[in-house]
Parts: C-alpha cells; structure tokens; sequence
C-alpha cells in the first residue's frame, strides 16, 4: 500500500526538518564550497573549448558531487536510528511490508537529493553565472542517475556495516576519496597520472563526467556516463538485496 510508505517516509521528514546538520550539509555548506571553488577553478584550462567558462563549470558540479555521500547517510540514518530508539522491531511487526518500508526509506533520500540539485545549479546559475551550454535534459539525467546510485549504495553500506560510526567512515572517508580520484574536488586534468587510469572505476568521475558533458556540451555520449552510473547502481542494490536482512541488528547513536 502506497499510503504505508508514504507514513514512514512522512516520519524520516519530520525528523529531518529538525536535522540542523542535514541543513548545514545539504545547502550551507556545499554553497560556501561552490564559491571558493570557483574562484580557485576561474583560471583552470577546463573549458572544453567554451571561452566564457568562469570556473563554475567544475565548481557547480564538483560540490554536488563532493556532497552527495549526504544521501548515503540520510539512506543509513534512516535504519540505524530505529535501532538505537528501540523501534525497529514495532516498525517491523506493523502492517508494512519489507518493499513498503524500504520504499519509504528511500523517499525521503530522493527528495532530499531533488533539492540539492535545485538548491545547487540554481544557485550556481544565479549567482555564480553558470551556463548550460549543452542540454538542462541531460543535467537531470545524470542528477537522477546519480541520486539512484549513491542511494543504493546507502542500502549495501547499511547493510554491510553494524554500526553507525563504521557506515559513517565508510561513508565520508569513502566519498572524500571518490571526489578526489573522480575529479570532483580538481580537475581531471590535474590529476596524477595513477589518479587518471582509476578514475573510470569510481562513480564520481561518470557523474563529473556527465555533468560536464552537459554543461561544456563536449559532443561526447549523453547515454554514456547514466549507463554507466546504472551499473554501479545495479552492483550496489545486489549487494544490498544479498545482505541486508531485517532481523538483523544495528548498533546506532545511543543517546541517555
């Protein structure tokens, strides 16, 4: 039933709205970040060939992607606060299905990346003269990609980790180096040569990729970068599905 998901993700919200740190980490932080960064990137040859690139090419794109492992902790918050509140085991014996509570777990995730999408190019066009030269269709594609894939990957880290202080080192240790070697924190072009031959295995570097793609309008694959982030979605979601189990225990922030 639609309407028992739609009870839990209504809950997850709630909650996040008191969340002063999910605020600070969706929408001050990352719009500091995109200012600083585009004035470090002003001067960088990344311009694909457009002379009126300003920076904000890299920088709009390289903090949406640095920021997305938000998602995956909002996707572990969402499991690991029941435990550590004592009602995952009253979640699981009400009238909601395994699919309806993992889809209302996942519905505030993709609303939440929705809005940093909006929050982030919006800003970016208005304030840091960002221009799409290439497709606003494609931008969203690579956005909702994206979401999808850092969203399962929050489900394989929940799954495969018992406690919160493990998923969250997981989580922005993994993120912090997935923007570095993927090209969202500098260039691609600046990066060691080591750096460049991993890239491709990282999911950062098809979503910078994509997005720059779109931004630049380089005439490379518009499909590429999406199919590419789906296969790792895909990898994640397996991983989650063979080890995930609700019986299971979590060790979440225990508060006196």
């Amino acid at each position: 039933m639609p309407g028992r998901s739609w009870t839990i993700a209504r809950q997850e919200l709630r909650l996040l709205r008191h969340d002063s740190f999910a605020i600070l980490a969706l929408a001050v932080m990352p719009l500091i970040g995109m200012v600083f960064m585009k004035s470090a990137f002003q001067a960088t040859p990344l311009t694909g060939g457009v002379p009126s690139a300003t920076g904000a090419e890299q920088a709009v794109p390289g903090i949406a992607v640095t920021f997305g492992p938000v998602l995956i902790g909002s996707v572990g918050y969402g499991f690991y606060r029941e435990h550590a509140w004592k009602t995952w085991q009253r979640l699981r014996a009400s009238q909601a299905s395994t699919v309806e509570i993992m889809c209302g777990k996942t519905i505030p995730p993709l609303l939440q990346a929705g809005a940093q999408f909006v929050l982030l190019f919006g800003a970016g066009g208005i304030l840091l003269g960002l221009e799409v030269h290439g497709s606003w269709g494609q931008l969203v594609l690579v956005a909702a990609t994206f979401a999808l894939l850092l969203i399962a990957l929050g489900f394989a880290v929940t799954a495969t980790c018992q406690t919160v202080m493990q998923a969250n080192a997981v989580t922005y240790v993994g993120g912090l180096a997935g923007a570095c070697i993927g090209g969202a924190l500098m260039p691609y072009s600046t990066l060691p040569a080591w750096a460049q031959a991993i890239s491709p295995l990282i999911p950062q570097y098809w979503a910078m990729r994509g997005y720059q793609n779109a931004i630049l309008d380089r005439g490379e694959s518009v499909l590429l970068p999406p199919a590419m982030m789906l296969l790792f979605t895909v990898a994640f979601a397996a991983v989650a599905a063979w080890r995930l189990r609700f019986e299971d225990s979590k060790t979440g922030f225990v508060v006196n």
